[in-house]
């Protein structure tokens, strides 16, 4: 079921370009344990790497710093000011392609990927199947998926804060891990590994809270999102419940992350889709029979 609106999370994530960095210490941190399942390509090198939800182009430039002239790395993220920050990022001698486009609907040629890279980017998609099965056109058999998302229990606090003030959380809904189990083996992909953390952060009060998830663009993107102001009023209720939860002159916050690899299937494989099995293939393999 689509539930995000993908204008409201391009704008958020435009708006929030020239302060993510800074602001996305867990981000960060998400990004570089993605980095370490490379690993599993052992001495393979991938001629052409796609990161998917770029943002402003770290890891991109890490994938570009760990092959150089060997592959082609292109950055791609739904905000143009994102890619505007990976350019930067880019130099003559290793230089990153940038490209604007919708996970959903991806600007490339099937086949063309041995490594598809994507941190933190796939619960913003309006339909992750649908995202993961135009990630599976754009590989290569064998190629390489990893990538990490959000998980529902994110942000747990401050949703039921919101709710213990009879206010519904201005937060969007993410997958569950078997949500994105899922989804791969209904797209085909071969030996999925999925694994979850769970991590804590801290906060002074609520306002430093709200203050960082506008700064790395983590805002409401429900399609049904009210359109209105909140208010103050909402915010003093919603940060009176929370306080409850203080500690140690600090308020917690926990985020859920789900990290998942797996491997592209070969051109024609079998996925799941209303409950059949639906194989495609080149009609050129038709074989006809002359009497």
């Amino acid at each position: 079921m689509s539930v995000f609106d993908p204008r409201a999370v391009r704008r958020a994530f435009g708006r929030a370009a020239s302060t993510y960095t800074q602001a996305a210490a867990l981000q960060r941190e998400v990004e570089s344990r993605l980095l370490e399942q490379l690993g599993y390509l052992d001495d393979r090198v991938p001629a052409r790497v796609l990161d998917l939800g770029s943002g402003p182009g770290s890891a991109a430039a890490a994938l570009k710093a760990k092959w150089g002239r060997k592959s082609d790395v292109v950055a791609m993220d739904l905000a143009l000011p994102m890619l505007r920050e990976a350019r930067a990022k880019s130099r003559f001698w290793r230089p990153i392609h940038a490209v604007q486009g919708d996970a959903q609907v991806l600007p490339f040629a099937d086949g063309a990927f041995d490594l598809v890279f994507s941190s933190l980017c796939l619960q913003w998609v309006a339909d992750l199947p649908k995202a993961l099965g135009e990630l599976r056109r754009v590989m290569r058999e064998g190629g390489l998926l990893v990538f990490s998302t959000f998980g529902p229990d994110t942000l747990v606090e401050l949703r039921e804060a919101y709710a213990q003030a009879g206010i519904e959380p201005p937060l969007s809904p993410f997958a569950a891990i078997q949500q994105v189990g899922d989804a791969l083996v209904a797209q085909g992909f071969k030996n999925p590994v999925i694994e979850r953390d769970v991590y804590t952060l801290t906060y002074a009060d609520t306002t430093a809270l709200m203050r960082e998830l506008k700064a790395i663009g983590a805002t409401d993107a429900r399609d049904d999102r009210p359109r209105g102001l909140s208010g103050r009023g909402r915010h003093r209720a919603m940060a009176a419940a929370y306080e409850p939860l203080r500690r140690d002159g600090v308020l917690p916050s926990t985020w859920e992350v789900v990290t998942a690899m797996a491997w592209a299937p070969p051109p024609g494989a079998a996925r799941r889709e209303g409950g059949a099995d639906i194989a495609t293939f080149p009609v050129e393999k038709l074989r006809i029979r002359k009497r």
